[in-house]
């Protein structure tokens, strides 16, 4: 299979694309990107109009990852923001669709608003802050059409991922951590959600649904993930726990829970503890 992946130098992206080059059954990837690099094909969803979209003859998938992740960037440059996440971004589905190609889309668990319920795939969606709000709109318009397909991640960890990052640079500089309390995320490790993208590519017509909620069987805090940190780097990280305050708040809900009806039913990934799914994550990073 030939596979596109729009977004393909960010976080989840790198991980993806080293993924995707071990498994036999994937023939080609092309990699858009807004980054001057050998071996990308550039692309600015500000100015999607522009771009050829003769790229994606010849495509099986194209998994969009990109995206204006940072909710308090969406916020303060809703306009900006809204063109990249809303318009650029629909402008690329649509144009790949239209020739054909099936598509996987990126969501987040921000399309569900405030704290008020155990979300499922079934759930409304409400995305009452601006990230949720963009992520829905382009739910809303793509939602059950013929080759769309999207996945709803919750907080994703891995040794790259911010605040791990955060703690590990603590850990090395010997510096206490301030850990924001409460948050609470069903928190899934990058090595899964690569893992269900796989899958679903392998197995696209399997999945008769149109969006997957990708999440932890746990409901896991930025606390408990500096104790996870702990059990494997001998308790050497030293903490403080910190109330953000309600600024914090603003643009994302403090606890958001979200489970999936067919992720585990459906064997995509097995069930396995939080704390062990970020021992097996984090393998090599810290002693």
């Amino acid at each position: 299979m030939n596979v596109c992946l729009v977004g393909g130098c960010g976080y989840i992206g790198g991980f993806l694309n080293r993924r995707l080059s071990g498994m036999k059954d994937v023939s080609r990837i092309t990699i858009l990107d807004k980054q001057d690099k050998d071996g990308i094909q550039y692309l600015d969803l500000e100015h999607a109009d522009d771009f050829r979209t003769a790229a994606f003859d010849g495509l099986d998938y194209l998994v969009f990852l990109a995206a204006v992740s940072s909710p308090d960037l969406c916020e303060k440059d809703f306009d900006a923001s809204w063109r990249i996440n809303v318009e650029g971004t629909r402008c690329i589905i649509s144009a790949a669709l239209e020739k054909g190609v099936r598509v996987l889309f990126f969501s987040s668990d921000a399309v569900f608003g405030e704290d008020v319920e155990i979300f499922d795939e079934d759930s409304l969606t409400l995305g009452s802050t601006a990230y949720g709000r963009m992520k829905k709109a382009i739910e809303d318009e793509f939602r059950g059409m013929h080759g769309f397909k999207a996945i709803r991640l919750s907080y994703v960890v891995s040794s790259a991922d911010r605040f791990i990052r955060y703690c590990l640079g603590c850990l090395d500089r010997d510096e206490e951590a301030q850990v924001f309390h409460p948050f609470y995320r069903n928190c899934i490790t990058v090595t899964t959600v690569v893992d269900v993208v796989a899958w679903l590519l392998l197995n696209w017509d399997s999945y008769p649904g149109w969006v997957l909620n990708v999440a932890g069987l746990e409901l896991v805090s930025r606390l408990r993930l500096a104790d996870e940190l702990n059990r494997i780097s001998r308790d050497r990280l030293r903490y403080s726990v910190v109330n953000p305050g309600q600024a914090f708040y603003a643009n994302r809900p403090a606890i958001t829970q979200m489970k999936s009806k067919y992720l585990y039913k459906l064997g995509i990934i097995p069930e396995i503890s939080f704390t062990e799914a970020f021992r097996l994550e984090m393998q090599g990073v810290t002693q």
